[in-house]
Parts: structure tokens; C-alpha cells; sequence
């Protein structure tokens, strides 16, 4: 059975649903990420707006290696035993697990500990930029 796709991806900022992803939700998180990595929020780089897509849209996060090995067919991948048929394992019967075997509760854990520690660090760096205003 295929997991509902209104489920992936954020489900709330500060416990308010955010419907669906729209670019300005992606180019408003990507410029919170300029600010946290230091730089100004009217300069927003390629990886900032990726990862904010990645972010509201529950994009898996992994390299651009691992992302070509992953979209090449299965014949063309690496063969540990060549010659082998092998066969296919069968899949889990628990819908609330992810691909990494985390369940539901696990996931919305996590995700609430990402959310905040984003906010933490945009508050940080916010506060540092007010007190340096204050200082001159």
C-alpha cells in the first residue's frame, strides 16, 4: 500500500499546517538559511534554495553520488556476485515505517527537533545581528 504523499515532507511550522509548498514558503525558507549561514537574505545560493525544497517538501537529503548511483537502473549497478539471480526480500507489512525503518512517531520526532533547532539558530543569528546594530 503506498504511504499518502500529504504526509511526507513538513507537516506544521510552530504547530500551524502549512498546506501546500509554494515557492514563496521555499524562497522565504531558503533566505533564512542565507541568513543563518551568514550572508544576506537578498543573496540566496543554489544550495539554499535545494535544501529549502528539500526541507518543505521532505526531499531525502543525500549526495549528488548517491543520487545518480540511486537513479540508475538496477542492471547497471554494481553486480557483488555476477552471475547471480538473487531474489527479492520481501517488503514491510508496517505502513507507518519509513525507508530507514523509523516509525510515524519517530519521524514527527524528528522533525519537530529539525524545525526547531532551525529556529533556534535563526533566532541566534537575529539576535546577534540586533545586538551588533545596538553596539554601533
Amino acid at each position: 500500500m503506498e504511504q499518502n504523499p500529504l504526509t511526507k515532507g513538513i507537516l506544521a511550522e510552530n504547530f500551524t499546517g502549512i498546506g501546500t509548498v509554494t515557492q514563496e514558503m521555499v524562497l522565504k525558507r531558503a533566505r533564512e538559511l542565507a541568513i543563518i549561514n551568514g550572508h544576506s537574505p537578498n543573496h540566496v545560493s543554489k544550495s539554499e534554495l535545494q535544501q529549502a525544497k528539500r526541507e518543505l517538501t521532505g526531499g531525502v537529503d543525500i549526495s549528488p553520488k548517491e543520487a545518480a548511483l540511486e537513479s540508475a537502473p538496477e542492471s547497471k549497478r554494481w553486480d557483488p556476485l555476477p552471475g547471480s539471480t538473487g531474489h527479492k526480500a520481501p517488503e514491510s507489512s508496517d505502513e507507518d515505517e519509513d525507508s530507514e525503518g523509523r516509525s510515524e512517531s519517530a519521524q514527527l520526532v524528528e522533525e519537530g527537533v529539525n524545525e526547531a533547532e532551525h529556529d533556534q539558530m535563526l533566532q541566534a543569528v537575529k539576535a546577534a545581528a540586533k545586538k551588533d546594530k545596538e553596539g554601533l
